[in-house]
């Protein structure tokens, strides 16, 4: 029986869902034995759809595409047009909500109020919504477990990229007592070419141009957005209740050419750098610009990409290094947790 999903939000992350959906759909059911039906589809700007028999997913990407609304979706007898997330979160048939709404770090609403909903309605919840999880995981995790429902986030942090569950699950009885990584693909792009010879404010618009800054990228470049993925890191890897207010912050934008040629003539390379770590009782959180030894494995990190080390008890430090950003990887961070909903895995 298909996994029926309704989805909050239908932005380029949601579309990329779909998108493995129907490109992958059938090496999903005659691989793994899964298969997923999106029953509804909810946005501010582009409206919203139901129907209990599953939406066709192919129509659903031509009509958004072609006309940015789904005002062009075809009329089918059950077809439901315009309820509310909160309608069809409480309403509809899904099994599982995939919430990817707008991500408010300071409030993270309307989010936390949507996954409270579907968690109160019975239904799993699948996000990649870093409010939700970096102000309210105690509450949602006791929420969800509760109700006997399943909460996964794994696209929060790292995207596609496995950096919640490979240490939930690889790295289980090894006790992680730090983590310091990459997290923001735009500031490490900006470095990159910062190296490359470009100064600040070339290298930001180039990353804009590309996609990976946006037109506004105070959250990327001041550190906000390392900072919420760092207490979620706390808070689901080391259990430690950590607030966004207790991690120092600070960000890119000062750092010149000069500083740049200095590391180089040192040896080293700036990276922003989010980390936390556990001592005799004792955790200090932080996002700063870091001078990094080329010896060090997140040195020789460039581009758009993450990576992530976790220093383990048993293990000494484990290096993840993978994509952090872009449609299609976040849409399979989406999936994947979805498979182990399915297959009631971490």
């Amino acid at each position: 029986m298909a996994h029926k999903i309704a989805l909050i939000g239908f932005g380029t992350v949601g579309q990329g869902l779909a998108e493995i959906l129907h490109n992958k759909g059938e090496a999903l059911r005659q691989n793994l034995g899964f298969e997923a039906q999106i029953v509804a589809v909810c946005t501010l700007s582009k409206g919203s759809l139901y129907h209990p028999d599953g939406l066709n997913t192919e129509m659903l990407l031509d009509v958004v595409r072609n006309t940015g609304s789904f005002d062009d979706y075809l009329n089918t007898p059950g077809l439901e047009r315009g309820w509310d997330a909160l309608t069809i979160i409480r309403q509809s048939n899904a099994d599982t909500v995939v919430e990817i709404s707008y991500t408010d770090i300071e409030t993270g609403q309307p989010a936390i109020d949507y996954c409270r909903a579907a968690f109160e309605s019975g239904k799993h919840v699948v996000t990649a919504n870093k409010g939700p999880v970096a102000l309210a995981y105690g509450e949602l995790a006791a929420l969800a477990e509760a109700n006997g429902v399943r909460w996964c986030f794994e696209g929060t942090v790292m995207s596609g990229t496995p950096a919640l569950r490979l240490p939930l699950v690889a790295l289980a009885g090894a006790e992680i007592m730090g983590v310091r990584g990459i997290l923001n693909g735009t500031t490490n792009y900006i470095l990159t070419k910062m190296e490359e010879g470009l100064d600040y404010q070339t290298a930001l618009k180039q990353a804009q141009e590309l996609g990976y800054a946006e037109a506004d990228p105070t959250a990327d470049v001041e550190g906000y957005d390392a900072l919420s993925k760092v207490v979620i890191i706390a808070n689901v890897l080391m259990d430690v209740p950590l607030k966004k207010d207790d991690v120092t912050c600070k960000g890119i934008s000062s750092l010149t050419s000069a500083d740049i040629g200095q590391a180089q003539a040192a040896g080293k390379r700036w990276k922003l750098i989010g980390s936390v770590k556990q001592e005799a009782g004792w955790v200090t959180a932080d996002v700063s610009p870091q001078m990094l030894p080329i010896s060090d494995p997140l040195a020789n990190v460039t581009g758009a990409t993450n990576a992530i080390t976790y220093d383990t008890s048993l293990m000494g430090p484990v290096t993840l290094v993978g994509a952090g950003a872009g449609s299609i990887e976040t849409g399979y961070s989406l999936l994947i947790d979805l498979i182990n909903i399915e297959r009631q895995n971490i």
